[in-house]
């Protein structure tokens, strides 16, 4: 029953109590050694300290450059799950909103490419902001069209 749940022994433990007099074995200074920065209050070290060495992060070269404000973030979808998805009107163009009204693509805004796995056999319509190499000849094969979106970048 819920009302007669426990801890583990051992689950949980008591917090040390400092400077409770010299019998305790942490009276005085509380554990924290004499003088010096860390036997304040309120000091702490911060991630990379190294006691006002020039630190290690700082010390290394800079490398490398990355793009990632101006990165474009594909959803891809295969022409398998295409073929495959019942949900899909093959009659009408298949685009980003017909293949997120069918489940297939789930995050909203963003830049469609068709992939070219899996086996293609009815004659679609994609239009997407980009297709692979194998994608747009198998698309070509069966008399579809692959095409490109105007407001791509």
């Amino acid at each position: 029953m819920l009302h007669n749940l426990e801890n583990s022994p051992g689950a949980r433990k008591n917090k040390k109590r400092l400077g409770r007099g010299p019998g305790s074995t942490d009276g005085k200074t509380s554990g924290r050694g004499h003088k010096g920065y860390l036997s304040r209050s309120g000091s702490k070290k911060r991630i990379g300290f190294e006691g006002g060495q020039m630190p290690l992060h700082i010390r290394l070269p800079k490398r490398g450059f990355s793009n990632a404000i101006f990165k474009k973030v594909y959803s891809t979808v295969n022409l398998g799950e295409i073929e495959t998805c019942a949900k899909l009107d093959k009659t009408q163009p298949i685009n980003l909103g017909a293949l997120q009204a069918a489940g297939l693509v789930s995050r909203r805004n963003q830049l469609l490419k068709i992939l070219g796995d899996g086996e293609l056999t009815s004659k679609i319509n994609i239009q997407a902001d980009a297709f692979s190499a194998t994608a747009k000849e198998k698309i070509e094969k069966v008399g579809g069209q692959a095409e490109f979106n105007t407001q791509a970048g």
